[in-house]
């Protein structure tokens, strides 16, 4: 293995976050969509902090010195990764500084106290004693104690008072330090009346303001505006006899969990307090993160713009029912005429919601089986279960309970489905279940018929109108055979099946991706036609890109659209230059799985529920699926083609793994998301 020809995974997701923060420089973008993407940047950061960056530092704590498929050591990874990443704050930074002043042009103002005219201080100052103080609780710091719990993502503001204490049994002058939480049930943008637009101050700044009014006992003698990013990636034993309790015990651990990261507000910060809190936390240098303005640029998620928030929006894009369902409609009778493909959020995510609450309240159904990753805080989903088990259905319902932060909302809904009758399986020991199945078992004129959903994302609701998706609803007979045996699977000790139709890791899923590979590397060889396109969110695997390295020197044109991570280098001379690689980074969260491969003019389609990353392949239960039908699959083949032809969100990749913006050729204009919206009446 050669490593030179692999990217590291976590700089390439650095690399994708940075594509999130072009989204937020794009002045073709509406100006309040911009401040969303700078928040996502952000929000993005704090997941890769807890998960990825604590994963690096604690092999390099085990002393773990094993080279990652690009030839690098833990240190050496953890050096560059906090070399990107501080320039990284430095460039969102640079963008909120932009973004002020453009909110500021369209009468969004966010104030410093010391902007505030009198009668505007006085209306805060109200609001402090009226809303907020009682909220407040200082806490003091004891020099010989151990801090008192900080929790990881909030914002605390530290002050040091002078004051002389008992220390080591001497008098002394030590000053006397406190913290305080910064409360993140109230909004952090305070109205402040005005006569134009709309102004804000920022909630830590009214408090930090207010300092003398908590601390009025002595002089105040400087200030700290921090927050703390913790390890957060549990650690389970998945095979335990009680897993609820070992998980609900992991995420207890989880709020406890070491230091990564350490952000402190530069303006009049108090270096005596950023010493003792480095040291009190036992933070290293690189793990310090200056800020030039505000801490956790999540709260530009949205940003209160009253009546301007239309204008400063993307338009509404309401989402299209393909199937023109009414409450007469029959679901089984539909599918009965033909596979039906919906594309989320472009068309209506209610058409799995249907086919759940008709299939609860139909007295000829007898069973219905499911598999959830994630689902939304009021999921509908769930209420059609519940729904179904209560008219009496057989309802199984695989939760996977290790889906990384959705442990406690998993837990919750398995205890839900629990008590209404509900079968609910937790998953597999040393396998997450990340597949995507519905399976309705019906009684029809004597006989059983088998109604299916299988799909690219999870049945999440909320999702479905923010992330692009795919999923197809079938009876066939030969799917029916296959997705039973796949419950099966999951629910039980059954040996691995032989599938006829789909492909499930880790059982076989790997083979085939790479038999799929070597075939059309076989074409190439042999002179006739030859092509794969793929749209996936990562490609990690090394012996996955290894054979479409080895198919882009067979001559095979190899067309990837990668959202996120991508440690494969295309446009290598005599090893790549055949691999195109684009990502597309726009309104709509690109998420959907797709497989093409030419063979030989055989065109064969499929959608998954796995993206191209060891993770995916060998250490989960993924479904891989084919379009059968011959409109359905023109359908995502033209979807594939439209992706590829982007112009306006797509960033192509470079050999040396950064990104640089397709640009428009003459006057063709495409933007991908654009066109799946009107096409998604098709």
């Amino acid at each position: 293995m050669d490593s030179s020809l692999y990217i590291n995974r976590e700089l390439s997701w650095l690399e994708f976050n940075e594509r999130v923060l072009q989204e937020g420089r794009d002045l073709r973008t509406p100006l309040l969509e911009r401040c969303k993407f700078l928040a996502i940047t952000a929000s993005n950061l704090d997941e890769f902090f807890m998960v990825r960056v604590a994963g690096v530092k604690q092999q390099i704590e085990a002393g773990y010195v094993q080279l990652d498929p690009a030839g690098w050591t833990p240190k050496e990874q953890f050096k560059a990764i906090a070399e990107r990443c501080h320039r990284f704050a430095q460039d969102q930074f640079l963008l909120y500084s932009a973004l002020v002043r453009e909110l500021h042009e369209e009468g969004i103002h966010i104030l410093a106290m010391k902007d505030l005219s009198e009668m505007q201080t006085g209306i805060v100052t109200r609001y402090f004693h009226d809303q907020l103080f009682p909220v407040l609780t200082p806490m003091a710091v004891d020099p010989d104690k151990a801090l008192p719990h900080l929790a990881g993502r909030r914002i605390y503001l530290a002050v040091r008072m002078e004051g002389k204490t008992q220390h080591n049994g001497k008098k002394t002058s030590l000053p006397r330090v406190a913290v305080v939480q910064i409360p993140s049930i109230l909004s952090r943008f305070v109205e402040v009346p005005c006569e134009k637009g709309k102004s804000y101050v920022l909630l830590e700044d009214l408090v930090a303001s207010m300092l003398p009014r908590i601390f009025d006992m002595h002089p105040i003698q400087g200030t700290l505006l921090f927050r703390i990013t913790r390890d957060a990636d549990l650690s389970i034993d998945d095979e335990a006899l009680d897993l609820i309790n070992e998980i609900e015990k992991s995420i207890r651990k989880r709020t406890w969990g070491h230091p990564v990261r350490l952000e402190w507000q530069q303006e009049n910060a108090d270096p005596w307090l950023l010493n003792f809190f480095t040291k009190k936390l036992d933070v290293k240098k690189k793990d310090l993160y200056p800020t030039q303005g505000p801490l956790d640029l999540r709260l530009f998620m949205d940003v209160p713009a009253g009546k301007r928030k239309a204008a400063l929006s993307y338009p509404p894009q309401p989402p299209v029912d393909p199937l023109n369902l009414t409450p007469e409609s029959d679901m089984f009778a539909l599918i009965r005429k033909g596979d039906i493909l919906v594309h989320h959020p472009y068309q209506s995510f209610d058409s799995v919601l249907f086919l759940l609450r008709q299939a609860a309240e139909d007295p000829d159904v007898l069973a219905i089986k499911q598999t959830l990753y994630r689902v939304s805080k009021n999921s509908p989903v769930i209420e059609a279960l519940v729904m179904a088990a209560q008219a009496g259905k057989q309802v199984t319902v695989l939760v996977e309970l290790k889906a990384r932060f959705d442990e406690e909302n998993n837990i919750g809904w398995a205890r839900v489905l629990e008590r209404s009758g509900v079968h609910v399986i937790y998953g597999l020991a040393g396998l997450k279940v990340h597949c995507k199945a519905l399976l309705v078992v019906r009684r029809e004129d004597g006989i059983l018929r088998r109604y299916m959903h299988l799909g690219t994302g999870n049945y999440n609701d909320s999702t479905a109108r923010l992330y692009t998706d795919l999923g197809l609803f079938t009876c066939k007979e030969e799917f029916a055979g296959d997705v039973t045996e796949l419950f099966n699977l999951v629910t039980g000790y059954t040996l691995p099946p032989q599938f006829k139709r789909l492909h499930v890791a880790p059982h076989g899923l790997r083979s085939f991706i790479e038999d799929r590979i070597r075939t059309e590397i076989e074409n190439a060889c042999h002179g006739r036609p030859a092509r794969i396109a793929a749209k996936v969110n990562a490609i990690v695997d090394p012996e996955i890109i290894d054979l479409l390295y080895e198919a882009s020197q067979a001559g095979v044109k190899v067309d990837l659209v990668v959202r996120g991570i991508c440690s494969l280098r295309p446009g290598i001379e005599q090893v790549s230059e055949n691999i195109r690689v684009i990502s597309i980074v726009g309104r709509y969260l690109e998420h959907h799985r797709i497989y093409y491969f030419h063979d030989g003019g055989n065109r064969r389609v499929y959608l998954a529920s796995a993206d191209w990353m060891q993770r995916n392949l060998d250490r989960r239960v993924e479904t891989c699926f084919p379009i059968d039908d011959p409109a359905l699959k023109e359908r995502v083949i033209s979807m594939l083609e439209a992706a590829l032809s982007d112009n306006q969100k797509a960033r192509e990749e470079l050999p040396d793994g950064s990104y640089r913006p397709v640009v428009a050729s003459g006057e063709t204009v495409m933007d991908f998301q654009a066109w799946c919206y009107a096409h998604c009446r098709d």
